[in-house]
C-alpha cells in the first residue's frame, strides 16, 4: 500500500471507491508497459491539461478507468508516435483512443497518420523543465545540440527548448538506451534536411504569397505532405527491417 493510499484511509475513514485508483496504484498497473512512468510524470500531464481525476475531500486524486485508459493512450502516442503533448491534446479531443493505436494491421484505423503542425512552436521550455520531463542526461542534450539535431533557444542568457524538440529529446534518450548517440543521428538529420528542402521546392511559391489565404492554404497542404512523407518513410522502414528479421 503506498503513503498516498495510506493518506487518503485516514481522511476518508473508508476505501476509495470500487474501480478507483490512487496515483500511485496507477503507477503500478502501467509499469510493466511503461517502465519509465512515475507520479511526477502523471502530475505533469495533469498540469498540461491532458487529465483531470477525481479529487478526494482532502485533495487526493482518485483515477477511474476511464483515466487510466486515457493515460495509456497518452502514454502510447508518446512513445510510439512521438507526438508532442500539443497534437496529443488534438488527438485526444479528435475521439483518439488506446484502441485505436492497438488496432489490427488490417484495421483501418491503424493505418491512421499522427498529426503534422508546423505553423506553431508552442511554449518553451528550460533545459531544467526538460531534463525532467524526459529523464534525459545533461550531456546528451549537449551532444545533440553539438551534432545539429537541436539548436535550442537563448532568451535572457538561458537555452530553452520548444515542445518539438523536447520531444525529440524524448526520442533518442529511449534510442540511448540501445547505445545510439548524436553522432548516430547524422543519417536521420541528413534524411530530415532533404525531406523539407523537397517540401520546400514542392510549395514555394505558394509559401510566398503575400495572398493570406493562398498562404494558408500552403501551409495546410504542407502539413498534410510532411505526415504522408512520414507515413511513407516508416512503412519503408518497416519493409526493410521485416528483410532484416527474415
Amino acid at each position: 500500500m503506498t503513503v498516498g493510499e495510506q493518506e487518503i484511509q485516514v481522511d476518508e475513514g473508508k476505501e476509495p471507491p470500487r474501480k478507483s485508483m490512487t496515483i500511485g496504484a496507477v503507477c503500478k498497473a502501467l509499469d510493466q508497459e511503461f517502465p519509465d512512468i512515475s507520479i511526477s510524470k502523471i502530475r505533469y500531464l495533469e498540469d498540461q491539461k491532458l487529465l483531470s481525476p477525481r479529487r478526494t475531500p482532502g485533495g487526493y486524486r482518485l483515477y477511474s478507468q476511464s483515466d487510466v485508459a486515457r493515460l495509456r493512450t497518452i502514454l502510447r502516442l508518446q512513445r510510439d508516435e512521438f507526438l508532442p503533448l500539443r497534437v496529443i491534446r488534438q488527438e485526444l479531443a479528435a475521439g483518439r483512443s488506446a484502441a485505436d493505436i492497438a488496432a489490427p494491421a488490417g484495421d483501418s484505423r491503424a493505418r491512421r497518420r499522427p498529426s503534422v503542425s508546423v505553423q506553431e512552436r508552442g511554449p518553451l521550455y528550460t533545459l531544467e523543465d526538460v531534463l525532467e520531463e524526459t529523464q534525459a542526461e545533461a550531456s546528451l542534450v549537449a551532444e545533440l545540440e553539438d551534432f545539429g539535431v537541436i539548436k535550442g533557444e537563448v532568451r535572457a542568457g538561458a537555452k530553452y527548448y520548444d515542445e518539438t524538440e523536447r520531444e525529440i529529446i524524448r526520442a533518442v534518450t529511449e534510442l540511448a538506451r540501445y547505445g545510439v548517440g548524436g553522432r548516430n543521428l547524422r543519417v536521420l538529420r541528413t534524411s530530415a534536411d532533404r525531406e523539407s528542402a523537397l517540401l520546400q521546392q514542392i510549395l514555394a511559391p505558394s509559401l510566398r504569397s503575400r495572398n493570406p489565404q493562398r498562404r494558408k492554404e500552403a501551409l495546410e497542404a504542407l502539413e498534410n505532405l510532411a505526415a504522408v512523407t512520414s507515413h511513407l518513410k516508416h512503412l519503408l522502414l518497416v519493409r526493410d527491417l521485416r528483410n532484416i528479421a527474415g
